[in-house]
């Protein structure tokens, strides 16, 4: 057996260890259910079907010609034919596969203001589906850790995006670390045709040149990135011990010291650059998003952000 086809039996093995369940999520669930219907209902009803065209168009009917048609959609056939103008008209092919693939590492069980990083990734996952249902689209889930863990293949439906949210909401991670790299390559593997990819994480480590780069040259891909703000600066607290979630590495830092602080101030920035940096040479768009303020504005603004480009390269 190959490692490939091993690492996808594995898989399916942890997916079939599912357990009844528990009440509490299925009030979550109900409970996301009916926030984000309302959100996408209000907020995102032509936002995102704006800038998330089909990938194709469709003959629909020839008709006569109309002052302002387009001399390249003539029908020159049936144009002789009846000795006037007629035009082909084409309506767009509207089904999308949307894939979302949510980072479920240690460091996304953390949060100080709000909520957790991975409770607020859990409600975007579910606004994504919920729209991409609601224009009657297929959306998928892959979640991941330091491997591939859960796998929902993109379907149609209400049921289908409840699903979604429920796995999302119940899956207890088996790794704690990060490898982005792995589950973009997994995705490029797993899909067959365009799709829009939505990466949710907070980790981007090292080698994500190379699979974000061939993913994107197929798919649409878009990077939500999920921040605390403890995590920009360091708090003027003394002596402290710091954890890290994934690696459980401990390490000692004495905050009072002004130079300490900026000095992770400013390593936070250069990654922060060095990341947008490779987006932008991969034409890949970001959403940054934070938990002391929500997903909601960043969501709105990728959208409309997403709307003006379009219409400035129409």
């Amino acid at each position: 057996m190959t490692p490939a086809a091993t690492h996808d039996a594995g898989l399916e093995a942890r997916q079939r260890r599912t357990m009844a369940v528990p009440a509490e999520v299925l009030r979550q669930v109900r409970l996301i259910d009916l926030r984000t219907r309302r959100i996408v209902n209000s907020l995102f009803a032509g936002e995102y079907r704006s800038i998330f065209k089909g990938h194709g168009m469709e003959f629909a009917e020839v008709r006569e010609y109309q002052a302002g048609d387009e001399v390249r959609s003539i029908d020159w056939n049936v144009t002789a034919r009846m000795r006037r103008p007629f035009v082909k008209r084409y309506i767009e092919e509207r089904e999308l596969t949307v894939m979302l693939a949510v980072d479920l590492s240690g460091s996304a069980r953390f949060g100080t203001v709000n909520r957790f990083k991975s409770e607020m990734a859990s409600e975007l996952a579910a606004v994504l589906a919920m729209s991409a249902i609601r224009n009657n689209d297929r959306v998928g889930l892959l979640l991941f850790t330091d491997r591939v863990e859960h796998v929902v293949p993109p379907g149609k439906g209400r049921r289908h995006a409840l699903r979604i949210v429920r796995d999302a909401l119940v899956h207890e991670p088996v790794g704690h670390g990060t490898d982005l790299p792995e589950a973009l390559d997994y995705l490029r593997r797993m899909l067959r045709h365009h799709a829009i990819v939505f990466v949710i994480s907070d980790a981007f480590d090292a080698g994500l040149d190379r699979p974000l780069k061939l993913l994107s040259q197929r798919h649409d891909v878009i990077i939500a990135t999920l921040e605390d703000p403890s995590e920009s600066e360091l708090p003027n607290i003394g002596l402290a011990r710091f954890v890290d979630p994934e690696s459980g590495a401990t390490v000692d830092i004495d905050t009072n010291d002004a130079r300490v602080r900026a000095t992770f101030a400013t390593a936070v920035t250069r990654e922060r650059q060095d990341r947008r940096s490779l987006f932008r040479r991969l034409s890949v768009d970001e959403i940054p998003m934070s938990t002391a303020t929500g997903y909601l504005e960043p969501l709105l603004r990728f959208f409309r952000m997403r709307d003006r480009r379009q219409r400035h390269h129409a």
